[in-house]
């Protein structure tokens, strides 16, 4: 029976999970499930995930969630996927695990917050909370300054001084793609200072084409719609500055 992968392409680690497929040439059936239409808490998909929450797959009768269980379980239980998405060797993947771990409360918790509270917010109808924003950022530009200084260290192109990626490569950099949302101010303040996370960036996409922008185009269209808004808001806003300034006839 063909793997079943749940999945919203506007999720983070949705997205890391279909590249992973993708380039490791996995047979796979994607169910798309709209999170804006509040799918993931169907009685249906609750049967594959309790939590309501994508990603999740079915393989035959196994059911599994979490992103990074699942590239853990993908990369192990599929003939023909290169060592270097999850090694072999014990230390290697211990030290995977360890970045794995640490990405859910420092990177993910930064940028999604930040994210929601800048962009997100006001297109899903919910309040944003400034303090929010401001304490996410700090958390974001942490983040990246410890990837910086303790897995990008070395001549290698990719975390843990690798010279090809690991799942933990993939996961983190879905997580930094999703602040193409932000206006294009915002995210050159939060990224522009942090040259070999650019650098990191770009290596995994170089090696993980034509996938990893295939699977992208949703963040991409977003962010030109999102620009546009941005736009039409300026817009209006200057019209009623001109508008309500006094005559001087």
């Amino acid at each position: 029976m063909k793997l079943k992968v749940y999945v919203d392409r506007m999720s983070q680690p949705s997205r890391a999970i279909l590249i992973f497929c993708k380039v490791n040439g996995i047979e796979f059936e994607e169910v798309q499930m709209n999170l804006a239409k509040r799918q993931q808490l169907s009685p249906e998909f609750k049967k594959i995930n309790p939590m309501g929450q994508v990603p999740a797959i079915a393989d035959g009768k196994f059911n599994l969630f979490e992103s990074h269980a699942i590239l853990v379980y993908l990369a192990c239980a599929f003939p023909g996927i290169a060592d270097h998405w999850y090694p072999a060797d014990l230390f290697r993947r211990a030290k995977i695990n360890s970045v794995l771990d640490w990405h859910h409360s420092n990177l993910r918790r930064g940028a999604a917050t930040y994210v929601l509270n800048t962009v997100l917010a006001p297109v899903l109808g919910i309040p944003a909370s400034p303090q929010a924003a401001v304490e996410a950022e700090k958390l974001l530009s942490a983040s990246l300054s410890k990837i910086e200084s303790i897995w990008l260290k070395g001549n290698g192109k990719f975390l843990l001084g690798g010279f090809q990626p690991s799942i933990a490569d993939l996961s983190l950099v879905c997580e930094i793609m999703q602040l193409e949302l932000l206006d294009e101010n915002d995210r050159s303040r939060i990224l522009g200072p942090h040259k070999k996370v650019l650098q990191w960036i770009e290596n995994t996409k170089n090696a993980t084409r034509p996938h990893f922008e295939e699977v992208h185009q949703i963040l991409y269209r977003a962010k030109t719609r999102f620009q546009e808004q941005r736009s039409m808001g300026a817009n209006n806003t200057n019209s009623s500055k001109r508008l309500s300034l006094p005559s001087k006839m």
